[in-house]
């Protein structure tokens, strides 16, 4: 006869969204796009982003590396926008900005969903 414990804690279990790896950086990628409508969601996806990052195969490091300079870099040429608003051109670049956030995300996702590596995770560009 099997006796159970019932005050054993159970172990939660996740469908792998939150370990490291393409679920999880899959996640980011969503939450960045999400960011757009709900901003915080992109605070959480760059925590996630740095909580993950060292922890998993080489070629989902690339797309974290990728990810975490998405957030960094969107986030200064944001701030620029912002700051020219001022002079009317900041309107027409923050436009410019979402764009190229939005592109880096598709480059994102359709490279984990190939599983490959981003081939220039340090670029300021695409």
């Amino acid at each position: 006869m099997s006796e159970t414990n019932p005050q054993a804690p159970q172990t939660r279990k996740t469908d792998g969204w939150l370990e490291p790896g393409p679920a999880n950086i899959q996640v980011i990628y969503i939450l960045y796009l999400v960011g757009f409508v709900i901003g915080i969601s992109v605070l959480v996806g760059i925590v996630l982003a740095y909580m993950n990052r060292g922890k998993s195969e080489e070629w989902v490091e690339t797309h974290y590396t990728w990810a975490i300079r998405t957030f960094w870099i969107g986030l200064l040429f944001g701030f620029v926008s912002a700051l020219l608003m001022v002079v009317g051109i900041g309107f027409l670049l923050m436009l410019a900005v979402a764009i190229w956030a939005v592109v880096r995300i598709v480059i994102g996702l359709q490279a984990v969903s190939r599983r490959e590596p981003i081939k220039n995770p340090q670029s300021w560009v695409l």
